[in-house]
């Protein structure tokens, strides 16, 4: 049986310890000792890293009454060793894990929901909720949250007896079907109180801050993506630095981007449909002056797919024969559409792929794909192989 110190000071970064069990596992070893700072994964909650002596802690689990420390190296059952706990990460988690509480604890009596879901992932928190929620609410709660982290109050652990618990109101993530045995319950006054395995900060002002990052539909409710603590800072402190670029880039002010931003959308989307009424014109003009000329092959220039379509289907309507465009389009490849009217040019399709590393195809008459290698070998293969 491992005595589970971090129950008793989730501060406790440095212990020390006695190997009762050393097993070799999955590349590496599994070691028990006979008491440990190091939380194992579970309820949502990532496993603590760090050292036993020098030797790396990579996970940890619970087994029963035992907590297994997964190493790098072996150690020595009965030999006595310094455990340390990577302490960042550990204030990362505890940051993450009561922020959580907070937030969920104020969805949950908000909207009258149950929390189904929750993972301290990297770079998020992920949370589930089985009903509708509106990201405008949600940015009530995460100022009420915030508004709770600020109050500085202190958290509190119960574990009350088993009649106490029939009288209280109290959150759970998932179904408690024996309440005879110890049930832990984490209290962050004024905003929740829930069943929970995981460690948590003293004071509700260590969370730092609150921020939900995205509100997405999820089997029914809403999967909600956020951050605490440092990580929050980080992330805000990100998006402000892209915004300044932003700002930089449009000439306005950091407060005034997104409305520069659409006002250059706009002007691109009347740029866009210029271009598209003057390429048409381009198109229609090029198809009269090929007329009747028989077989031709076009190169331009880093052409669209559906710009090189459009004028391969022009000019074959009045060439009076094959029309091949080709389009160099650097990275991605040459870009070539073949076609004639009553046409079957499957087979020369396929000698292109099979010749250039390609890939295409369409119908008898029309087809299209990408190909690869020098523009001009590929000119004078068309040029070769229907006569042009």
């Amino acid at each position: 049986m491992t005595e589970k110190l971090y129950y008793q000071d989730p501060y406790l970064f440095e212990f020390d310890a006695k190997v009762l069990a050393c097993e070799p596992e999955k590349g590496g070893w599994a070691v028990v000792l006979d008491r440990t700072a190091f939380y194992p994964e579970g309820g949502g909650q990532p496993a603590d890293l760090g050292w036993l002596n020098d030797v790396p802690v990579t996970f940890v689990k619970e087994a029963g009454e035992e907590i297994r420390h997964f190493c790098t190296a072996p150690l020595e059952p009965g030999t006595r060793v310094r455990g340390r706990l990577d302490t960042e990460r550990r204030l990362d988690l505890m940051q993450q894990h009561s922020g959580e509480h907070i937030a969920s604890g104020l969805i949950c009596s908000a909207f009258h929901c149950d929390n189904v879901g929750f993972h301290i992932s990297d770079p998020f928190v992920i949370i589930d909720y089985n009903v509708p929620i509106a990201w405008e609410d949600l940015l009530k709660v995460e100022d009420a949250a915030n508004r709770a982290v600020r109050a500085d109050r202190p958290v509190a652990v119960h574990y009350p007896s088993a009649e106490e618990l029939q009288r209280m109101e109290f959150r759970t993530k998932k179904e408690l079907k024996d309440l005879s045995g110890a049930i832990r319950l984490v209290e962050y006054p004024g905003t929740d109180i829930c069943a929970c395995c995981g460690t948590h900060v003293r004071y509700t002002g260590e969370v730092g801050l609150i921020k939900f990052v995205s509100c997405q539909a999820h089997r029914g409710g809403v999967r909600i993506e956020m951050l605490s603590g440092e990580r929050a800072l980080r992330y805000v402190n990100a998006i402000q630095a892209q915004n300044h670029q932003v700002s930089v880039a449009l000439s306005a002010k950091e407060s005034e981007t997104a409305a520069a931003v659409l006002r250059l959308k706009k002007e691109a989307q009347g740029l866009r449909e210029r271009l598209a009424v003057l390429e048409t014109r381009a198109i229609e003009e090029k198809a009269a002056a090929l007329a009747g000329k028989g077989s031709v092959l076009l190169v331009e220039e880093n052409m669209s797919v559906d710009s090189a379509r459009r004028l391969a289907d022009a000019v074959m309507q009045t060439c009076g024969g094959l029309c091949a465009v080709l389009s160099d389009c650097g990275e991605d490849g040459i870009r070539y559409c073949l076609g004639q009217e009553g046409g079957d040019l499957r087979a020369l399709a396929k000698e292109l792929n099979e010749t250039f590393s390609g890939r295409g195809g369409g119908k008898p008459y029309f087809v299209q794909g990408t190909l690869h290698g020098d523009i001009r070998e590929v000119e004078r293969f068309i040029r070769e192989k229907a006569g042009i």
